[in-house]
């Protein structure tokens, strides 16, 4: 019998990405640019005529888009732009006063950003990147050709297919011990040498694979730069995959359009990132407390306020409920329209849910049921993507599990006001804000009213979508906040995102949180997950776990297809709520991670590389962060209740125990139930309050001191920001304190060596 693989199943989304054109047997179209000419000038960018091996002429620009940035392009026509921008503008290039285009007849062209400079050599054609210093970040492969002289890397230039260009390329070279992460919310391994992203957002399924909600083409490499590409197409980066050394980068548009960006630190890319973009949004307070959420099943109005009044009178933390997909009529999802059935009076509800000190976020998205009200007046009106016929595109939207849908069109000026004046009345009724779920589904054959194509809108209409948002909901309660499913390139502006519809299981929690590290370095802080999983019921202790990591994660939702509400999980309850009660403990350190965030670009849920980039281990440990400067999670990823946690470079105090230990080194951890592995940089000073039933800006705060030497901390707060210096003099530790906040009290953890007493002056501001 001739073998036969076994079936495995295989799910089409009605969103796949195209497949490129081929190349027929014995076609020629694979091109390299293998020299150049100098056009023009202007001291701050070089135009250059370049030939290919297929004899082409193209045009290479390369040019400073601010300190320590160089950009380059490839086209055929120097005006060329990502098609995507016909939707939205990705990136905007900067200037540099510095700049400097240095041009010697017979020297390679110099082009000096400062922190980073590109020497460009002509003939040959090569192109490099070093730091001020002189020593290389990274330059272009040089070519892989077999025996028969045939490349096997894609070089700097492109390919046809049918006598028309399909696609720019360029390959980088990589070395032996280099590590690459970021590409957005990946969930494989943090170090992405290996592996092929590619740039297509997907509904994912899971948490579990190389399919993403939120692409983001951006890299960063342990050598201490990274690579911006700006462009919405369905980009592949062959990180050292197919060949080892180098990483491939194939991008189906108009022009190949890159940015370089020097480092040397993670956080020192993110900051040049976020210059091109823009820089993250911070969420309103109250987003960081708990969100607990009525699950994916059949809610009323009657079960959203004793929910309310349960959590309330059981003393459990939590500043907002979500309300799932049923609070609209099942069928119509998402019309955006209370069902009238289950919901009578929500206006009664949103204001008793206030006074209880609630608020309260919708689900939605951008697909309309075709069994909805709504579909006939916005498919008549034009509001809806459509085939190339010109019909509304009803689209399979649900996997076959719910009714098809229209799919808005936000290229339609008109469409996005009719949108938005279904959201308007549900803010201004007492909603605070919207989950904006889905929209990974914008299928490639639809025609958007801009003339783009499914292809080309596929990434970017996510950001017009969370766009169209986020500015309805500031318009009426002056935040940005939404809590997206899925994201592109500069989707930090769209301030709560999240890890999509995982499995409840213990691998499923750590795929998330490796998918949380890479969005952090792919330059979006705010980001969250489904405590205790989201597809089906979590066991106890997988339930207290998970609600734990999300306690010491950037933002916290508990939510599922079944309850995740506390008191659901009797046996447990109580370990659960104590989680939630030290993630309000340490609400001052928390939010003052969180300013300091959106100030400078780095995630507030820090991969360790973030503060140890020279240490290789840091590249590679996926499974714990750094929370803010002072706080190292490792969440219990193993139902035995045991797990090895890698310590970085310095000493650290296990916040439990008081256990000092000293890093860099594993070690194995065995943790009870109600224990999450927490350790403490040592000597740090954690501000804390008394946890409460909501998020609150207290004015007087305990400050909790790992060690007892000398120190410095800032709290920021809604008040302002408060300056707290310690000074240890023998046995005493003095503190000075300076602004809004007063210290009422310092405790010592149980450290060996800790002062004895604490001496605080009080500079008021």
């Amino acid at each position: 019998m001739p073998y036969r693989p076994p079936l495995v199943a295989h799910e089409y989304f009605v969103a796949d990405p195209p497949e490129l054109p081929v190349r027929t047997r014995g076609e020629g179209g694979l091109s390299a640019v293998t020299s150049a000419e100098l056009v023009a000038a202007d001291g701050a960018e070089v135009m250059l005529k370049a030939v290919t091996t297929a004899e082409e002429a193209l045009v290479v620009q390369v040019g400073v888009a601010g300190e320590g940035v160089i950009r380059v392009r490839l086209s055929e026509d120097a005006s060329a732009r990502p098609r995507s921008e016909r939707a939205v503008a990705l990136v905007t290039p900067g200037t540099y006063a510095g700049a400097r285009a240095g041009v010697t007849p017979g020297e390679p062209i110099v082009i000096d950003a400062g922190s980073i400079r590109a020497e460009i050599s002509l003939t040959p054609w090569h192109l490099r990147f070093v730091d001020a210093s002189g020593r290389t970040l990274v330059e272009q492969d040089r070519g892989h050709t077999d025996i028969s002289g045939r490349l096997r890397t894609l070089p700097f230039g492109r390919s046809s297919a049918g006598g028309s260009a399909v696609a720019y390329h360029e390959s980088l070279a990589a070395a032996p011990d280099e590590a690459f992460t970021g590409f957005g919310e990946s969930f494989t391994p943090l170090d992405k040498r290996g592996q092929r992203p590619v740039m297509w957002n997907f509904d994912a399924f899971g948490a579990e694979s190389q399919r993403a909600y939120k692409n983001v083409p951006l890299y960063l490499s342990s050598r201490g730069y990274g690579v911006l590409l700006d462009s919405g197409a369905p980009a592949e980066f062959d990180v050292c995959q197919s060949t080892h050394s180098v990483v491939q980068i194939l991008v189906p548009d108009d022009v190949l359009d890159y940015y370089v960006l020097a480092g040397p630190t993670p956080a020192e890319v993110l900051d040049r990132y976020d210059r091109l973009t823009c820089r993250p949004a911070l969420p309103p307070k109250w987003a960081f407390g708990t969100w607990i959420s009525s699950g994916f099943f059949v809610d009323s109005q009657e079960r959203v306020l004793a929910r309310a009044r349960t959590i309330r009178a059981k003393g459990i933390p939590c500043d907002v409920l979500h309300l799932d997909t049923y609070w609209q009529k099942e069928g119509h999802w998402s019309d955006l329209r209370w069902d009238p059935e289950t919901f009578p009076d929500p206006e009664a509800m949103l204001a008793e849910l206030d006074g209880m000190g609630f608020k309260v976020c919708l689900w939605m998205n951008p697909y309309v049921s075709h069994l909805s009200p709504a579909f006939l007046e916005a498919a008549e009106a034009g509001y809806f993507l459509k085939t190339a016929g010109g019909e509304a595109y009803v689209a399979d939207c649900w996997h076959g599990s719910f009714p098809p849908c229209g799919i808005v069109d936000f290229t339609n000026p008109e469409a996005v006001a009719w949108f938005q004046g279904l959201l308007r009345p549900l803010l201004r009724q007492g909603v605070q804000a919207f989950k904006t779920d889905f929209a990974e589904g914008v299928p490639h054959d639809a025609v958007a009213a801009n003339g783009m194509t499914g292809t080309d809108l596929h990434n970017v209409y996510t950001l017009l979508f969370n766009d169209a948002v986020a500015e309805v909901t500031r318009e009426v309660h002056g935040h940005t906040l939404v809590w997206a499913r899925s994201s592109y390139l500069g989707g930090q502006r769209h301030s709560a995102q999240w890890g999509g519809d995982t499995y409840t299981s213990y691998a499923a929690m750590g795929s998330t949180l490796r998918g949380g590290l890479a969005h952090g370095l792919s330059g979006v802080p705010f980001w969250s997950h489904d405590a205790g999983g989201f597809t089906g019921r979590p066991t106890d202790d997988l339930y207290v776990r998970w609600t734990q990591f999300g306690a010491l994660s950037p933002l916290l939702r508990l939510h599922g297809t079944t309850s995740r509400e506390p008191w659901q999980f009797p046996a447990v309850e109580e370990r659960a709520v104590e989680a939630l009660r030290l993630r309000y403990r340490l609400m001052p350190y928390l939010y003052a991670a969180a300013v300091e965030a959106a100030r400078t670009g780095a995630p507030m849920m820090r991969a360790l590389c973030v503060d140890h980039p020279d240490d290789p281990v840091a590249w590679q440990a996926d499974l714990e962060y750094l929370l803010g400067r002072d706080l190292l999670v490792a969440p219990m990823t193993s139902p035995d209740g045991t797990r090895q946690v890698y310590l970085p470079r310095g000493e650290w105090v296990d916040y439990w125990t008081g256990e000092v230990l000293a890093g860099p080194r594993y070690v194995q951890v065995a943790k009870p139930l109600e224990q999450i592995p927490l350790f403490v940089r040592h000597g740090a000073l954690l501000p804390v309050t008394d946890p409460g039933d909501t998020v609150t800006t207290p004015a007087e705060l305990t400050l909790v001191a790992f060690g007892g030497g000398d120190s410095r901390t800032e709290i920021h707060d809604t008040d302002g920001v408060t300056v707290v210096v310690a000074t240890r003099d023998g046995d005493t530790l003095r503190v000075a304190v300076t602004g809004p906040k007063r210290i009422t009290t310092v405790e010592f953890a149980p450290v060996a060596g800790a002062p004895g007493r604490a001496v605080i002056t009080q500079e008021n501001a």
